[in-house]
């Protein structure tokens, strides 16, 4: 006989969040995307919760992945950006070749480099 285990539920202090994508941090933190706020979130085992806002308005960011250089790095729908965060909470923003490329995805691919979907 299985056993369900408990579960235990965090309100996001941005009530249109949307949260998508959740990566485990360098730093032993979960870390999320926020598309509907516009933000990366940040969370400990214990609840704390802090967001950091993306520098492009609107930019809806998605999926998170723990790189190997020790930063989070993150797509960013539109205008079609990826995104890192370091775990200080620092955004740097690079700007894909392709405008309105719509990255919604991203990985740490097998070449220990972040590839985007």
């Amino acid at each position: 006989m299985t056993t369900a285990g408990a579960v235990t539920e965090y309100p996001l202090p941005a009530s249109n969040s949307q949260p998508g994508g959740i990566t485990r941090g360098p730093d032993r933190t979960l870390w999320f995307a926020e598309p509907g706020a516009n933000q990366i979130g940040r969370i400990t085992t214990a609840g704390a919760i802090t967001e950091y806002p993306v520098p492009t308005a609107g930019s809806g960011p998605y999926e998170i992945t723990t790189g190997p250089d020790g930063a989070l790095w993150f797509a960013e729908y539109w205008p079609g950006n990826i995104g890192r965060i370091t775990t200080d909470g620092s955004v740097t923003e690079y700007h894909l070749t392709t405008y309105a490329s719509e990255p919604v995805g991203i990985t740490l691919g097998t070449g220990r480099r972040p590839v985007v979907r």
